[in-house]
């Protein structure tokens, strides 16, 4: 009987990892994982997003350094959003993600391969994953609509007709 379950990961190619042009070899690393990429998208990491995202950190000394990284303050503003899909999605893009601190990361990690810890001490690790089905579900409904997830339904949903004000194409 295999243990192995499908589920939905969040992954971020951060400010860095853009500035550096590393999209491809990242997304190139991910796929030897065979993961589907369900959804993605460019956007930018707002200071009230990035607050939403790292929720967890706010008590963490290097909170601030973070958020500032996150929201384009080093590098760009710009960061690459995606949610993979499959067999075990969390560990195995952990796995190819490697350590939190670059330093500590396997050399052939993505993490080892491309991080860097900076003289401020942030570190630059080019990617976020999620870390468990219960972050990547608030993390995936923080970043995406369900209409933009391809092919699964990963969360219930509900219709609701909204009264908002929104940019559209002219």
């Amino acid at each position: 009987m295999s243990t192995e379950k499908n589920e939905a990961s969040m992954v971020i190619i951060k400010p860095d990892g853009i500035k550096k042009s590393l999209t491809g070899n990242i997304i190139t690393r991910l796929s030897e994982t065979k993961l589907k990429i369900i959804g993605a998208k460019m956007t930018t990491m707002t200071k009230e997003m990035a607050e939403q995202h790292y929720h967890h950190l706010t008590d963490k000394p290097f909170f601030g350094e973070l958020v500032k990284y996150m929201t384009g303050a080093y590098h760009t503003k710009r960061i690459m959003v995606m949610v993979y899909y499959g067999p075990n999605a969390i560990e195995k893009i952990r796995k190819m993600c490697g350590a939190t601190n670059p330093e500590e990361a396997d050399p052939t990690s993505i993490r080892g391969s491309y991080g860097r810890i900076t003289t401020r001490g942030v570190f630059e690790n080019v990617i976020h994953a999620s870390d468990s089905t219960k972050d990547a579900e608030r993390e995936i409904k923080l970043w995406f609509k369900p209409e933009e997830i391809a092919e699964v339904e990963l969360y219930p949903t509900k219709e609701t007709v909204l009264k908002s004000k929104s940019v559209v194409w002219a």
